[in-house]
Order: structure tokens, then sequence, then C-alpha cells
């Protein structure tokens, strides 16, 4: 193992250690932490299997399915399951509660919000996004599923806090495809570039940052200053677009902002325009 991953490798396992009192009333504080999220949820059956699925996520079930989940809480499958795969709930007002904490919690002023995609790989065809395209955890091009995730990290910690899955353009076109995999008529082909930006619309304002940093792919982030700097120049014409650029840490390349070549860990980061 190359000596950089192994001392990578001691640092995440002694992050991994748990002391004992981290894990007294666990099953009580995770109620409390659970309430907010729930609680964007429309019914009572669903705000409780929402504790009951995160509850059975971190519980010493080998296999953490549905069914599984389930008979952990001496229930029939029926109900966790069609919570899980059938009824709609929108995972959006979550999502802007878990920003709006991690900001709270961790925010600090010169903190770093990440863009990275990462692949899945995946031996089928039927789920949603899956292609040929290049699947960075295998080093290749290969079949796979990638999301672009949108991270947030100071001194404090770090956290992810959006997610978007990727539907490549032949998915994007293939209407019978999405209509077996349930792809709503709503999602329309973007790029990742489009989609890290989305995220960095939403919830830029909730995470209080200097820099912006691309992931680890050079030709990522050259593309996604190229994706700010058009954008930039779309959005000129409205108020909420002005606050939308003043309020967020765009990309190299965008006015008042400098890029560090070669830096270590500020490679491939863009400051703030002050």
């Amino acid at each position: 193992m190359d000596r950089r991953f192994e001392a990578r490798l001691s640092q995440m396992l002694a992050q991994a250690q748990v002391s004992s009192h981290m894990v007294d009333d666990l099953l009580k504080r995770l109620d409390v932490f659970i309430q907010p999220f729930a609680a964007t949820l429309s019914e009572p059956e669903q705000r409780r299997h929402a504790t009951e699925y995160v509850t059975g996520l971190l519980s010493k079930l080998q296999h953490k399915t549905g069914e599984g989940i389930a008979y952990l809480h001496d229930q029939e499958r029926q109900g966790i399951q069609k919570f899980i795969g059938h009824v709609p709930w929108d995972p959006q007002p979550s999502l802007e509660i878990l920003a709006r904490q991690v900001g709270q919690e961790l925010g600090e002023e010169d903190g770093v919000i990440i863009f990275d995609p990462s692949g899945f790989p995946k031996k089928g065809t039927k789920s949603v996004g899956v292609a040929r395209q290049w699947c960075g955890r295998l080093g290749k091009l290969d079949n796979c599923q990638v999301g672009v995730y949108m991270g947030y990290s100071s001194r404090k910690e770090h956290m992810i806090t959006n997610v978007r899955l990727y539907l490549p353009a032949e998915w994007a076109k293939n209407r019978g495809r999405r209509k077996v995999a349930g792809v709503p008529k709503s999602i329309r082909f973007h790029t990742r570039h489009e989609l890290a930006l989305s995220m960095l619309d939403e919830q830029g304002s909730l995470l209080p940052h200097a820099w912006v940093a691309g992931g680890t792919c050079w030709r990522f982030r050259r593309t996604l200053r190229s994706a700010t700097w058009r954008q930039r120049h779309r959005n000129t014409g409205g108020g909420a677009a002005h606050r939308s650029l003043r309020s967020c840490a765009w990309i190299a390349g965008v006015r008042g902002c400098q890029h560090r070549r070669g830096g270590g860990s500020t490679s491939g980061m863009a400051r703030r325009g002050r």
C-alpha cells in the first residue's frame, strides 16, 4: 500500500474509535435528531417509518433491507417497503434542514464547499442512470451509476450536505427506459457541473464559506470553472441572480477570484471575491 494511503488509513481508523459516552442514550438522542427531518413528511405513518428506518440502518442487522428493518421492529414488511420505494416524498426540505444544521454547528467564515462525483459499480442495466462511464472507484470506464456530492468542511468537522444522481443523456432521451425505472418527467439531462452549480445555488447561502473545491479530477474542476463563468454572464439581468453571485463562492476565473496551482490542499480551489 502506498505510504500516503497508509497514513490516511491510520487517521481514519483513529477517527473511527467510539468512546462509551458517545453511545449513552443513543436511541433517545437519535429520536431528537430525526424529529425535524421527519416533520417534513406529510403523514404520521411516514414520520414513524422514517424513525424506524434510520434506527434500522444503525442497528446490528447484517442485511439492512426494508424487510429486515421491518422485522426488527416486529412489523410486516409492506409498510416500510412501501415508504422506501413507492410513497412519493420530497427530499429537498430535509436537505435544507441538514445544510442549516451543518452551517450552524460546523460553520466558519473560511469554510470550504467541496463538489466531487463518485461512481458506484453496477452489473445490470435497470438502475436509474446506470451506463458505461468513468468510475473513479474502479479507475476505469465501466458500468456504474454516478452521484455528484456536495460536502462542507471546516476546522470543526466535515459533512456531506447534498447529492444529485447523474442521469446520462442516453437515459434522459429514452422515454421507455425512464418510465420503467420511474424517472419523473420533470427530470432532464444536466451535466455534472450543472448539478454542482444547482446545489451551490440551493445551499451556498446556508453554509459559511470562502472557498469552493472541485474534486480530485482536473477535468471536472476545469469544466466547473467554465460553467460558473457562463452562468455569471447569463445572470446579469435580475436582482436575485446578483444576490446569488455575491453570496456564493465562485470558481476561479470569475472576477475577484484567485486560483492556486500545485498548492497541496488548495489545488483546484477558488476563493470568494470580496
